[in-house]
C-alpha cells in the first residue's frame, strides 16, 4: 500500500526550524522527536538558512495573515474616525 503524503503548514515548518536553530540540537534529534523525516527537516533548515544569508526576509503565512488582519482593522478604524468626525461636526452645528 502506498502511504499518503503529509502536508505541513508553514507555521509548523517555522516552529520545527526554530527548534533546530535556536536550541542548537541536531536535525536528526528534533526530527525524531517530531516524528518527521530527517531529510525533510534538513531541507527546511537549509532553506531557512539560505533565505537568511541572502537577506531575503520572506513573509511567513502567519505573518501574512496578521498583516491582512491589521490592514482590515486599520480600515475599520479609519471609517470609525471619519464617522465620528462627521458626527461631531453635526452635533456642534446643532448646539449653535
Amino acid at each position: 500500500m502506498a502511504r499518503s503524503r503529509r502536508d505541513f503548514t508553514p507555521e509548523y515548518k517555522d516552529e520545527a526550524v526554530k527548534l533546530v536553530v535556536t536550541t542548537g540540537r541536531a536535525v536528526a534529534t528534533v526530527a525524531r522527536e517530531l516524528g518527521i523525516n530527517e531529510a525533510t527537516l534538513g531541507r527546511w533548515v537549509t532553506a531557512f538558512k539560505a533565505r537568511n544569508e541572502t537577506g531575503q526576509a520572506e513573509v511567513t503565512e502567519s505573518e501574512r495573515a496578521e498583516l491582512l488582519r491589521l490592514r482590515k482593522e486599520n480600515a475599520d478604524l479609519k471609517m470609525d474616525r471619519a464617522f465620528l468626525k462627521k458626527a461631531s461636526i453635526f452635533f456642534a452645528q446643532e448646539a449653535s
